[in-house]
């Protein structure tokens, strides 16, 4: 079965967000999401953030037909660690990252695939 990730605060869900969900699951069997937790998201986007709280974010997630599971977490180490008791096959990582700090990114994509078999994908969804 091949697993794969992605992460993000989904606080606003947009067609966008869906069109990453399809396109995350078309590229194996099993979509794991990961979103941040309130308090993580008002540290990281501030005092109004998130206009919906954790239960609602995770009970609209859990309802995509694309999304098998939904899991939470507090701190960067905290997706760290989930990604490595996972070891999901692809972390597919939205447009808005290509160029930002995204956990557990690889340094040189081909040579992490050969020490782990982990896959990098990025998606543009014009």
């Amino acid at each position: 079965m091949k697993i794969i990730f992605v992460n993000g605060c989904f606080d606003v869900l947009h067609p966008g967000h869906i069109k990453l969900f399809q396109y995350a699951k078309s590229l194996g069997d099993y979509l794991i999401v990961a979103i941040d937790s309130d308090l993580k998201i008002t540290g990281d986007k501030g005092l109004n953030r998130p206009i919906f709280p954790l239960e609602d974010r995770k009970f609209i997630l859990e309802s995509i037909k694309y999304i098998n599971v939904v899991h939470t977490f507090d701190s960067k180490e905290g997706l760290e660690d989930l990604i490595e008791s996972i070891k999901p096959d692809i972390l597919v990582v939205g447009s808005d990252w290509f160029h930002g700090e995204v956990v557990d990114r690889p340094e040189n994509t081909r040579k992490d695939q050969k020490e782990t078999g982990r896959d990098w994908n990025k998606t543009r969804q014009d």
